[in-house]
């Protein structure tokens, strides 16, 4: 279940020939070319077939009341309430950090300033079906609300019932989701980016989803908004030593690995003990798993221990993956912190389990996969917000800057460039 890697004498380039998750191989392409290709032909129809042929559902309504997640919001227990709500308040004072007033930028007598626009409509994707992610729906929502998008849609694949549940609805109410429709996988990103007659075109896609959605965002990028980095499924790389406990340390790793399957789960450490009992420790914490076969599968493609001569080795390989979530279980973190250079998220101590990251900590869990922390980020205000700037000049900015601006545009050969310049100058 989980394959052993020994890299403690490897040197050189050994880390370019890690094993990488199976799916980055080989994306569907072709399939999800086909599906956005019927969505974008025949709108609604396609999307109520295609849902009929991957859900196994007959969609009646595409798109779900406001009246319906008012209601959900009422039935789901106090207790699932209460959390969301909590989960709520820490995402949105998170992400209302990231607001900045509009700064000016003076020099030579002009004046350069910076406008933020939020996008008028924006798309969230969360997964659903079999499972439920009303945490997503607030990951994703929340931070686009925040950024001041006008209108929020949110598309949700349906359940084996034919509805979106009840947690989920729930979610969507509280992040004042303006409009929610039961449709999942490539045919929903499909629908966000082209509209359909029910489906509001979308200026900006984001949100987890399996390797079909997330070739489905890179496939309508020139059309639609889609962030830099690749939400893919899951991905951890646990780092521990003897310091923190063996047992969290493999709970850690099946944290991620019952997501489902295409994810990667590591545990990367330099404790020949830890690695040896890794495997043994893995079977038994699973034995009580309701999920236990979706989380096998995942560990059986890309479950491994890796290994290491120390620390710094462990970095090196962990930098080499540039994981989704990075876990430094070490009572000694603090000296692995300068050494990071790629992971969407990083948690910290013996204490820091990703699963506070997944639900509670107020950053989004959409975060970067298949190595793409490598130039992503996480879920950001930003990935809802344009960025204009305004330039203002004076008669006497262009008096001072207007031979270098003439000599400038004569190396180009760009002539009017030059004279628009001196004619003012002359002026």
């Amino acid at each position: 279940m989980l394959e052993t890697l020994d890299l403690r004498d490897k040197t050189g380039d050994y880390l370019a020939h890690l094993p990488r998750p199976k799916a980055a191989g080989s994306p569907p392409i072709e399939a999800v070319r086909e599906i956005i290709a019927a969505v974008r032909k025949s709108g609604d129809a396609a999307l109520v077939e295609l849902t009929h042929r991957f859900d196994g559902v007959e969609l009646v309504e595409i798109e779900v009341s406001h009246d319906e997640m008012r209601r959900a919001y009422e039935r789901i227990d106090g207790e699932l309430r209460e959390a969301l709500e909590v989960a709520a308040v820490a995402i949105r004072g998170y992400y209302e950090l990231e607001l900045h007033e509009d700064r000016q930028f003076r020099h030579n007598g002009l004046v350069v300033a910076q406008k933020t626009i939020p996008v008028a409509v924006a798309g969230c994707y969360v997964p659903g079906g079999k499972a439920r992610y009303p945490s997503s729906v607030l990951m994703t929502a929340i931070p686009a609300s925040v950024a001041g998008v006008e209108e929020i849609v949110l598309c949700v694949p349906p359940g084996p019932d034919g509805h979106v549940d009840d947690a989920t609805l729930a979610a969507a109410h509280i992040a004042s989701v303006d409009h929610l429709y039961s449709v999942g996988g490539a045919q929903a990103i499909a629908a966000m980016a082209y509209g359909t007659e029910s489906v509001k075109r979308c200026d900006v896609i984001v949100g987890p989803g399996n390797i079909y959605v997330s070739v489905a965002k890179r496939e309508v990028a020139r059309d639609v908004g889609i962030p830099t980095a690749f939400a893919g499924p899951s991905e951890v790389v646990v780092i521990a030593d003897a310091t923190v406990s063996a047992e969290w340390a493999l709970m850690d790793v099946i944290v991620q690995a019952e997501h489902g399957p295409d994810g990667m789960a590591w545990l990367v450490t330099w404790d020949q003990t830890l690695a040896a009992s890794a495997a043994s420790i893995c079977a038994e914490l699973l034995s009580g798993s309701p999920r236990k076969s979706e989380t096998e599968a995942t560990l059986n493609e890309g479950g491994y221990v890796v290994l290491v001569r120390d620390f710094a080795q462990a970095i090196e390989v962990s930098n080499a993956i540039a994981p989704e979530h990075l876990e430094l279980l070490s009572a000694d973190f603090e000296k692995m912190v300068p050494l990071i250079k790629n992971a969407g998220a990083v948690f910290l101590g013996p204490y820091g389990t990703a699963a506070i990251g997944d639900y509670l900590a107020g950053p989004s869990h959409v975060l970067p996969t298949y190595g793409s922390a490598r130039f992503g980020s996480a879920l950001s205000v930003v990935d809802f917000q344009k960025r204009v700037h305004l330039v203002q000049a004076s008669p006497e900015a262009i008096a001072k800057l207007s031979g270098h601006l003439s000599a400038i545009a004569d190396a180009e050969g760009l002539w009017a460039h030059g004279l628009s310049v001196r004619m003012r100058a002359a002026q």
